[in-house]
């Protein structure tokens, strides 16, 4: 039964994986490949220091010109996932599905601890002592509370919307603080929980807070992973006759939890779950992430740019702003902040509409990005290109030297001299 055990924990993600990064060689760093930063603080909440993943947008480095700022992704687990989950949110974001954020993965030094809301010393299924510490989860919440985020929201560009992500003991962190903290993060991502620890104690005071608090402007998705037996679904496993053994009582767990949050209608939870057959515990935390973030942020994504250049759209240059705009306004909304329209973004539907011919809304869009980003060289370049597609040479002229009145710029420089002197 002990080997029994020791295999199921490691199956359920007990132990940390520990990545130690090597050695970087003393070659240039405009030959690598950079997703991200170290960092630390030191806790005395924990009484030590926690090392910490950081990755910033690479729109971030033209903050000095826009004071652009980020919503935060908090990640447990950080080493193990932080190359995936940067990876998604790059490859979503430039697609405008999601926005960039700030990524803050947090190394753990002991995982059992810092994940867990009580403390247990017996396996209540063998019998067995319990050899890891455990306990922890209200005071690792305390750290990241009362020194992580003043921390993070101090040294980085880091708005207050933000996400908590975790996986496994991570993923029953993460339910504890939506629970006892629903005031500390706007989205909550809790993929395939623990929620059998402490004989499902935990589970069952989740589920009553859950049924009589409530949850506005909260959201929360959960993932679930394919932990069953051999021959055993996803409706056998919930039959009460089912025996409880170390690789059902998992996934029972969670399915209890979401079955009873369905039916809670009325919290003001903002809430969705998946059941992704075909992944273990071990690789959904990649899919159920994407998935999430998805879901989280479904309502950031334009859904209209393809209409604008469609020959039988009736929209005016008038509308399309008003379209745009509205849309921002709700973002803003949803953030709790202002939010305007990312310039190239704008820009690249304004092109859309100069390569379409349709040079009054082209105009309009890039204007749009001039009063938005009036310190930003690109914008009169931009517009500076647009004359040029309509043989207007002197306003090209007259845009490109606004863009160099604002700061150095060699691409534009050339550009403006190439013109000035007869060659475009």
């Amino acid at each position: 039964m002990k080997n029994l055990l020791v295999f199921a924990l490691i199956i359920l993600g007990f132990f940390s994986c520990k990545q130690e990064e090597k050695p970087v060689k003393s070659e240039s760093r405009k030959n690598q490949i950079v997703i991200g930063q170290k960092d630390s603080i030191y806790s005395e909440i924990l009484d030590e220091s926690r090392a910490l993943w950081i990755h910033i947008p690479e729109s971030a480095k033209d903050s000095s010109l826009y004071k652009t700022k980020y919503p935060v992704l908090y990640l447990l687990d950080g080493p193990s996932n932080f190359k995936s989950v940067s990876g998604i949110i790059e490859h979503l974001s430039s697609n405008m599905i999601v926005p960039e954020m700030i990524i803050v993965g947090i190394a753990n030094t002991i995982r059992s601890l810092d994940m867990t809301p009580t403390k247990v010393d017996i396996d209540v299924m063998s019998g067995d002592s319990i050899q890891y510490p455990s306990g922890g989860g209200n005071k690792f919440l305390d750290f990241i509370e009362k020194e992580l985020i003043p921390h993070v929201e101090k040294k980085y560009p880091a708005t207050t919307y933000k996400t908590f992500v975790g996986h496994s003991f991570g993923g029953l962190s993460v339910i504890n603080a939506l629970v006892n903290r629903k005031e500390l993060f706007n989205n909550y991502v809790a993929i395939d929980p623990s929620l059998w620890w402490d004989n499902r104690a935990f589970l069952n005071v989740a589920d009553s807070i859950l049924s009589v608090n409530k949850f506005d402007n909260r959201a929360l998705y959960v993932g679930i992973a394919n932990t069953m037996e051999s021959g055993m679904d996803i409706e056998k496993v919930q039959n009460d006759s089912v025996p409880d053994t170390y690789f059902t009582v998992h996934i029972k767990s969670v399915l209890q939890f979401v079955n009873s949050l369905d039916a809670k209608k009325d919290n003001g939870l903002l809430f969705d779950w998946k059941y992704y057959e075909n992944d273990d515990h071990g690789s959904v935390p990649f899919i159920a992430e994407y998935d999430a973030l998805k879901f989280l942020f479904s309502w950031y994504k334009l859904n209209e740019v393809n209409d604008f250049y469609s020959e039988n759209s009736t929209l005016n240059h008038q509308e399309i702003l008003n379209l745009i705009n509205s849309h921002y306004a709700n973002i803003s909304n949803k953030f709790g902040y202002e939010v305007i329209p990312p310039e190239n973004y704008i820009n690249s539907i304004g092109n859309g509409f100069m390569y379409n011919d349709m040079p009054k809304k082209a105009y309009e869009l890039l204007n749009l990005n001039i009063k938005n980003y009036p310190k930003s060289p690109n914008v009169y370049e931009s517009l500076g290109d647009y004359y040029l597609f309509q043989s207007d040479t002197l306003n090209a002229i007259k845009e490109f030297k606004k863009g160099l009145e604002i700061g150095d710029n060699k691409k534009l420089q050339e550009k403006l001299d190439k013109l000035e002197n007869g060659e475009i």
